[in-house]
């Protein structure tokens, strides 16, 4: 795999380490196998430096460019998830936080009074009943969206 098809699979899964310079471990300048692109490579290289003895928290943190802070941060990360603890964090918001279970309910019951009802008009209704302002296309996302079933 080349180089640059690699860094591009890194790019899309949000692996790719944004400060590939600040890696100065020997495995990683004297080895084709070690990447300092690859951020999850570099995580857990890092842990692993420290577990086997071969360097202090602060002497492995720094040959791969993190801060103890952030060592600690990661090796709590993983020792809660295992490697799965190493891959970032989605960003932005992880559910509909404003077509909450509340507001999905109302408009369960707008669809019961009047099963036409056009979405500006539930929209409207939303933002009267909720002062809430939703985007069109996000309120047509969460009708497609599954049911959840009662719990018996």
């Amino acid at each position: 795999m080349s180089v640059s098809s690699k860094e591009t699979i890194l790019r899309k899964q949000a692996l790719l380490n944004p400060h590939p310079d600040r890696v100065q471990a020997p495995d990683f300048l004297e080895h084709d196998f070690f990447d300092p692109l690859d951020l999850l490579q570099v995580k857990y290289e890092m842990l692993r430096s420290v577990h086997q003895g071969d360097l202090s928290v602060s002497q492995a943190a720094r040959l791969h460019g993190f801060s103890r802070p952030a060592y600690y941060q990661i090796y709590h990360a993983f020792q809660e998830h295992g490697i799965a603890g190493l891959l970032p964090l989605k960003r932005g918001p992880q559910s509909a936080h404003k077509l909450n279970a509340q507001v999905m309910e109302f408009v369960d019951q707008l669809y019961v009074q009047d099963p036409h009802i056009p979405l500006p008009m539930i929209l409207k209704k939303i933002q009267q009943r909720f002062s809430l302002r939703i985007h069109r296309r996000s309120l047509e996302r969460a009708l497609k969206r599954p049911k959840k079933k009662p719990l018996e």
